[in-house]
């Protein structure tokens, strides 16, 4: 299992510094134009696919065993590093409460959003998955 937590925090750190720039980028140059629903859904393939690249690479170098409660550990992880990081901004860096960061999880591009977390915190099981094939 220590392999699965390793990884899991390197995951969420890389994608988190990705999203990051990607979310500074989203805010300053794209939603001016095109409004917060659209610019997350722009963004979010990306640092989807970001993530994918990133997993994949993490479970062979940390050699994250092709385990359910070895995958799910790292997904899992990251997710709540995640949520607890973003959290932690919003209330830290741009003077939100807790509520209103929650509240904003309601919103469409909030849902949005929060559906490529949980994607995001899948991938490492989707990974097994894949690498077995689909059943027969």
């Amino acid at each position: 299992m220590p392999s699965a937590i390793r990884a899991g925090a390197l995951y969420f750190a890389i994608v988190f510094a990705a999203g990051f720039v990607l979310g500074a980028l989203r805010v300053t140059f794209i939603i001016p134009f095109i409004g917060e629903l659209l610019a997350v859904a722009l963004e979010l393939p990306i640092i989807l696919f970001i993530s994918w690249i990133v997993c994949r690479r993490l479970v062979a170098q940390f050699s994250v065993p092709a385990m359910v409660s070895h995958r799910a550990a790292m997904g899992a992880l990251a997710f709540g590093l995640l949520m607890l990081a973003e959290l932690g901004l919003s209330v830290l860096v741009f003077d939100r409460s807790g509520d209103a960061y929650l509240s904003h999880l309601l919103t469409a591009p909030g849902l949005l959003g929060l559906a490529g977390q949980i994607v995001f915190a899948a991938m490492p099981l989707g990974l097994l998955r894949q690498r077995r094939g689909p059943s027969t």
